[in-house]
């Protein structure tokens, strides 16, 4: 059956078709910034919001705040006028295009906190005009676009699918992951209506390899969703059957590493100190409280966070018992250097780390809980970790290093020399298998 399209999204898919559509990205974070860039590279007009005037003032200089986005990138847009920067979001209007990459927290209570995606639809519904295209790339619960985007910006009497466009595309980023970036991955689209998914997918492919329409916004949001929650329930799988391995005296990446030699049937996951990362460690619970809404329970998924929350007690608890029963003392009084703020490796993103948890439980014991990240200078404005913001960390030095009781392993960067680490450090408590993988063995090392 075909479609009949009004006249401003006719003008709007040839703007996006001719790469001149400007693209409003809201959001200047881990999503957002690289997205900015992918635009500007494949030569379309960005304008990029934040309420932080130190990201605005960073890339109107063309200068870069994440480690794994070069500066390099972004001053050659500047330079060329594809890039602009504001804090000013009476200026969303003059997009053609707004896509919206803002955080998508939970509260206390595990249950979503969408105030800054509200937040940013009421900004966008005092400009909104005809022909202009909106997508949320936040994750969310399925229904998010319909049940809470959609009647804001229809509140002054536009009809989205009519009068604006209205899509939901899920950010699929892994920070510094050398294989896949932003353009390698591909996009999923959806709307509930075909002029708004045919617009954001016309946008999508002057940056990503491939696109794929699904019937919905809400199904483009349960697909989020459902990655998420799969990494999630198989990281606590891995971690349940460290616990159990470890008590039957195996080590469970070895394992791991026998059993991903099958070619089918087996995806490895690896145990860790605790899930980190925005999306892991929130977003199955964003299902969970949907799901009520329909009488389901998702106890499965329930439980797979139940473990994964637990680990830094294991951890913090297998530290203890190895200071006694190693250097007969306990953790009260001890000095700990923890080795990787960061979430995962190889980036400087502290976002859920659970470096931040386990630094605050040791110091609850009574101990000093210092840390060393190559990537991570000090920790800055969390949240959820207010008695650890602005802790600098400290310098790499063996000779510092031989003076802590014991150094945990919480993430395993590769730019740590592991040999020395060993060699200086009087206990090694390793959660990553960082030292196993560099061929280290020794009395010294204790895998938690």
């Amino acid at each position: 059956m075909s479609i009949e399209w009004p006249a401003h999204g006719l003008k709007l898919q040839a703007r996006i078709e001719g790469g001149t559509a400007k693209i409003g990205v809201i959001g200047m974070g881990y999503v957002g910034l690289p997205l900015a860039v992918a635009f500007c590279e494949a030569n379309c007009p960005v304008l990029a919001f934040d309420l932080d005037d130190a990201k605005i003032d960073a890339l109107k200089a063309g200068e870069s705040y994440i480690k794994h986005i070069e500066g390099a990138r972004i001053a050659p847009q500047v330079e060329a006028k594809r890039l602009d920067a504001t804090a000013d979001l009476d200026r969303l209007g003059e997009a053609d295009v707004l896509l919206i990459c803002v955080p998508t927290p939970l509260s206390r209570h595990l249950e979503p906190d969408l105030k800054y995606v509200e937040a940013t639809t009421e900004a966008i519904a005092k400009t909104l005009r005809k022909g202009q295209l909106v997508i949320l790339e936040s994750t969310t619960y399925p229904g998010t676009t319909r049940e809470v985007m959609q009647p804001i910006l229809e509140a002054g009497g536009l009809v989205a699918g009519k009068d604006f466009f209205l899509a939901y595309s899920p950010e699929r980023e892994d920070p510094g992951n050398p294989t896949y970036s932003t353009t390698q991955i591909p996009k999923v689209v959806g709307a509930d209506d075909q002029v708004s998914a045919d617009l954001a997918l016309a946008l999508y492919k002057h940056v990503v390899p491939k696109t794929i329409a699904v019937s919905s916004a809400a199904t483009a949001e349960a697909v989020k969703i459902t990655e998420n929650v799969f990494r999630a329930v198989n990281i606590a799988l891995v971690n349940e059957l460290k616990l159990i391995f470890t008590a039957m005296d195996i080590d469970v990446w070895e394992v791991i590493d026998a059993a991903k030699s099958k070619p089918f049937g087996f995806m490895p996951f690896y145990p860790g100190p605790g899930l980190g990362g925005h999306c892991i460690p929130i977003d199955p619970f964003y299902l969970t409280w949907k799901a009520r809404e329909y009488n389901q329970h998702t106890k499965f998924i329930e439980l797979a966070g139940q473990i994964n929350a637990d680990m830094p007690q294991h951890v913090v608890r297998v530290m203890a018992d190895t200071l006694d029963a190693r250097l007969g003392r306990g953790l009260r009084g001890a000095r700990i250097l923890v080795l990787g703020v960061a979430y995962k490796k190889n980036v400087d993103d502290i976002r859920e780390s659970p470096s931040l948890r386990l630094m605050e439980m040791i110091e609850a014991r009574g101990a000093t809980a210092d840390f060393h990240d190559p990537h991570v200078a000090q920790i800055n404005g969390t949240r959820e970790h207010p008695t650890l913001n602005y802790r600098h960390g400290v310098a790499w030095d063996p000779t510092e290093v031989a003076k802590y009781d014991a150094v945990l392993i919480a993430t395993d960067h590769d730019a740590v020399d592991y040999a020395a680490l060993v060699e200086a450090a009087a206990l090694v408590i390793d959660t990553r298998n960082a030292c196993g993988k560099a061929g280290i063995v020794s009395d010294k090392v204790v895998r938690a």
